[in-house]
């Protein structure tokens, strides 16, 4: 009774046809470009505005090799990678270590430690301690230069 059925009026005149034309195969890639490309420009403006020294110090906790160059490696490829996809150009070039990137973090950080970054605290548990104070922005005493975190942990013991 409600079986789908090849429209007898022809192909062409489905209320979708304008999605099998050209023009939608020319416009298809720009939101994934401009999803793609602003996700990797953020997260390498976000790893630049809290100073790449600190996100070495995560890199460092996480034994990577290296972690200065790796990090500023990784901001680089986040920031260069991700306007060149949001350009639409050099993509071929610049996807492979785009994914790297990926998998690199998925596999380290995400899988062991969650996909939130507040748990980032919990990757600088086993640093040493001047590992520990690069993660806190602030070293001041009073409550609120405090980190989120140590406020909101104090409350429940």
């Amino acid at each position: 009774m409600n079986e789908l059925r090849p429209s007898s009026e022809g192909e062409n005149s489905s209320r979708f046809a304008f999605l099998k034309g050209p023009l939608l195969a020319r416009w298809a890639p720009i939101p994934l470009r401009l999803i793609v490309g602003y996700g990797f420009m953020e997260h390498g403006f976000a790893k630049l505005s809290k100073g790449p020294e600190n996100f070495a110090a995560i890199l460092h906790a996480l034994s990577v090799p290296a972690p200065h160059f790796m990090a500023w490696l990784t901001i680089l490829t986040e920031l260069i990678g991700g306007f060149a996809v949001l350009l639409g150009a050099f993509v071929p070039l610049v996807s492979l270590p785009m994914a790297v990137l990926l998998f690199v973090a998925i596999f380290t950080v995400h899988l062991p430690y969650g996909f939130s970054s507040i748990k980032a605290m919990s990757v600088m548990a086993g640093a040493p301690s001047s590992g520990r104070r690069a993660m806190n922005v602030t070293s001041s005493t009073s409550p609120a230069s405090q980190p989120l975190s140590s406020v909101v942990l104090a409350r429940w013991q």
